[in-house]
């Protein structure tokens, strides 16, 4: 296991810089995002094709993770092609002429590391398997499905409003999932992290996969404060909506500032 956890961080940080060669040439770290969720499924699959046993928990997890990682990547995909990011671009002009050497250190590597962190509920699965389905093994899939489900909607709400319904008379979007949480789509993934920990509670010291769906969660409940996400969602009027709160919110519901917690 030790051995394959450095095959893992090795083979993570390797991909993460054949894309940042790919964004130095183009000019255009946006691919950072392109490649955040193929990564998990290059690590599930790079585990599973080393695991000497196959059972039906592992085999179903790389699944998910493929179904997961796929759909995020065709999602962003064609946002990433139209423009850099606004997020990197900042950084770039930020960093001036050492801009290639920090977003290599600062955006891919450092993404490769959260990939790899965030992946361990997999690995766990993956290299512990058991012949019968438990009462974690259900509620996991359950978990999964339902914040795929929720991610999914979500993100086809927030494009299909950007590019049919927004505009002056309606620059925010507030129906759909989007009338009850600022940011449906981060809190599904976050969710669907948490059935993968499930899966892997039964396993040895299962317990210590926790601190994935904490990560991941904490990360996107950072962003969503600060609103550090793409400009389709900032032109989607997904920050917008919430201009009449004030603060930053303290958590993905809408409206939910911290200064009115205080």
């Amino acid at each position: 296991m030790p051995i394959l956890l450095i095959v893992s961080l090795v083979t993570i940080l390797l991909y993460m810089t054949a894309f940042w060669l790919v964004a130095y040439k183009i000019k255009n770290n946006g691919i950072a995002d392109l490649a955040w969720g193929s990564g998990f499924v290059l690590l599930a699959y790079v585990n599973f094709l080393n695991s000497s046993s196959i059972e039906c928990i592992p085999i179903f997890s790389v699944l998910m993770v493929t179904i997961w990682g796929v759909r995020l990547s065709v999602h962003l995909a064609p946002r990433i092609r139209k423009r850099e990011d606004f997020r990197y671009a900042e950084m770039r002009n930020k960093w001036g002429n050492r801009a290639a050497v920090k977003s290599l250190a600062y955006v891919f590597l450092f993404q490769g590391f959260l990939i790899f962190c965030i992946s361990y509920p997999i690995i766990m699965i993956i290299h512990y398997p058991r012949d019968t389905i438990q009462i974690f093994d259900i509620a996991g899939m359950a978990v999964w499905a339902a914040g795929f489900t929720v991610e999914t909607i979500a993100d086809r709400q927030l494009s299909r409003f950007i590019q049919k319904e927004k505009g002056p008379a309606n620059p925010v979007l507030t129906h759909g999932l989007w009338k009850y949480s600022r940011h449906p789509n981060y809190f599904g993934e976050a969710l669907l992290w948490w059935g993968f920990f499930f899966l892997a509670l039964p396993g040895p010291n299962g317990w210590l996969a926790v601190f994935s769906p904490i990560l991941i969660g904490f990360m996107l409940l950072v962003f969503a404060s600060m609103n550090l996400m793409s400009p389709n969602e900032l032109e989607g009027g997904v920050s917008g909506g919430d201009q009449g709160f004030g603060g930053f919110p303290c958590g993905f519901l809408r409206g939910c500032s911290f200064r009115d917690i205080g």
